[in-house]
């Protein structure tokens, strides 16, 4: 692996941004959300409260991608030890698999996709262990920022009016996110009273009246008024769990993942399969790197849809799949020369917003939060601004699946924090790939990048990506060189190059890399993401 003094500086992609240096960093995808979590670095907070105020700012300078009703997951090293946060959310203690009898897939609009959010309660519990400043001082600029406005930038009104295209029946939808009939432009001046004045009854409460207050009970109100099951019993029995990390060697490194529910698990596998392929001792962005890298993530891919769920109700524990032995079996059904299309293993037993930030004094974190698809389910509680994520949408219906919808559960998810370590047991990255079910394969390449071949954060976040679609189906982005590409269909796979603005298909990444005493930032220009330093 290369070491830190190996980092290669030059940047061959499109955006030539250079990598942002210094002693503390904040990264994450919108410039005011960034210097959000930057200002609690400058008043004497630390990363965990950066963090925080920049989460907080994300609901409501990007709201298509999370919101107050979103989920949340953390990867946090205190200067010691590495500690995960799994703060996603169960569906409804009502719902059953007759409730939804009759449906192809789950909904994923309206109340009958909405789980239990577990945002607020992520930012509570970090605050709680590891945060330096008043949990008040964090919701101040996001406060701001919803009671003065903000400057619609034009990455979000593009997706904002294709939110509300999609959205904007949906209950109290309208009233919140379409002032004057119409989603905001580019430029126009954004406001919610409403949203500041939530945000403010959050950090009075420290997340309390979310989930066992007065916001619980028009939350609860608004679902029963809408056909939703939802009660004030599934807010108030909501909790937010240390769950550890799942680890997997990869080029001298340990790369951390959340346990299942996440999908992190699939790219450990992938990275495992890699490993043993001995992926990367050709050049970056050869053919044979790129083939066998997809053929992990498929194999990988096949897995995570048949065995992960609730980590409660899985059939097959994490570490069976993670086990050096299944891993090398799998990586040896790989043809070095021709794509396939696999099916999972059998194991024996044994629209989102992604903040990466660090301090002087060595603590980092990995975080992330979402609506789901853009603005979730579209459910909107009046007079609140809290946005309601659709997870209950990553259920299956298909009968006997671990993941099968189920009452007190929680669903297969898409958002992954990730974390490096170093092979001596220090921090070396916080990372994150923003983007569904491009998560985990974003968190294979930047990890192959960043890790293996040394290149520097933003080179690798700028990078054209890949990403598997199905079958033998692989898209790439435009800046992808087209000798591999033609390479790549000659091996069987059927390529297509996806014009449109990669932060729909090829999410947004944020990575944070230690360096001696410092960090060096990388951030993605596919959405409006920036990195700030001092």
């Amino acid at each position: 692996m290369p070491t830190s003094s190996a980092i290669d500086f030059t940047n061959p992609y499109a955006s030539a941004r250079s990598a942002v240096l210094g002693r503390n960093v904040v990264s994450t995808s919108q410039p005011l959300a960034a210097q959000a979590g930057l200002r609690m670095l400058l008043a004497g907070g630390n990363a965990v409260d950066a963090a925080i105020a920049a989460a907080m700012a994300l609901t409501v300078v990007e709201p298509t991608g999370c919101g107050l009703g979103s989920d949340g997951f953390a990867i946090v090293w205190d200067g010691k030890e590495l500690h995960g946060l799994n703060a996603s959310g169960r569906s409804p203690a009502a719902w059953s698999a007759d409730r939804f009898a009759g449906h192809d897939a789950m909904p994923d609009k309206g109340w009958d996709a909405v789980t239990v959010p577990g945002a607020v309660s992520a930012w509570s519990a970090l605050s709680r262990r590891f945060g330096r400043l008043p949990f008040a001082a964090l919701a101040a600029p996001a406060i701001d920022y919803a009671r003065n406005g903000f400057a619609v930038s034009p990455v979000i009104a593009q997706l904002w009016a294709m939110g509300g295209a999609r959205l904007g029946e949906q209950p109290g939808f309208a009233e919140c996110f379409l002032p004057n009939g119409r989603a905001p432009r580019a430029g126009e001046l954004f406001r919610s009273e409403a949203h500041a004045s939530t945000l403010e009854a959050i950090a009075e409460s420290h997340g309390e009246s979310f989930y066992r207050g007065a916001l619980a009970r028009r939350i609860a109100a608004h679902a029963r008024e809408n056909g939703g099951v939802m009660t004030e019993a599934d807010l108030a029995n909501h909790r937010a769990d240390w769950c550890g990390t799942l680890a997997q060697p990869f080029a001298g490194s340990v790369v951390h993942e959340l346990p299942p529910n996440g999908q992190g698990i699939a790219a450990l596998m992938a990275l495992g399969m890699m490993q043993a392929l001995g992926v990367g001792n050709q050049p970056l962005d050869h053919v044979d790197t790129v083939h066998l890298a997809i053929e992990a993530m498929k194999l990988a891919l096949a897995d995570l849809h048949h065995y992960n769920a609730d980590i409660d109700a899985m059939q097959i524990p994490p570490s069976a799949l993670l086990a050096p032995a299944y891993l090398a079996e799998r990586a040896g059904l790989i043809d070095r020369h021709r794509a396939g299309d696999p099916g999972h293993g059998a194991p024996k037993p044994g629209g989102t917003v992604y903040v990466a930030a660090a301090d002087a004094s060595g603590m980092m974190v990995s975080f992330i939060q979402s609506n789901y698809m853009g603005f979730g389910s579209g459910v909107v509680v009046p007079g609140t601004g809290i946005s309601l994520q659709n997870r209950g949408h990553g259920f299956s219906l298909a009968q006997g699946h671990a993941n099968q919808v189920g009452p007190a559960k929680r669903p297969s998810h898409t958002i992954i924090p990730a974390f490096a370590m170093q092979a001596d047991g220090t921090p070396q990255m916080a990372f994150g790939v923003m983007g569904g079910p491009m998560q985990s394969q974003g968190h294979v390449q930047v990890a192959l990048r960043v890790l293996h071949h040394g290149q520097n954060p933003q080179a690798a976040a700028d990078a054209p990506r890949w990403r598997v679609t199905g079958g033998l189906k692989v898209a790439v982005e435009p800046g992808f060189d087209a000798a591999v590409v033609s390479e790549l269909a000659a091996r069987g796979h059927a390529v297509t190059v996806e014009r449109g603005n990669g932060v729909f298909a090829f999410g947004g990444a944020q990575l944070v890399l230690r360096r001696g005493d410092g960090y060096v930032a990388g951030s993605d220009p596919r959405k409006d993401g920036q990195a700030v330093a001092f």
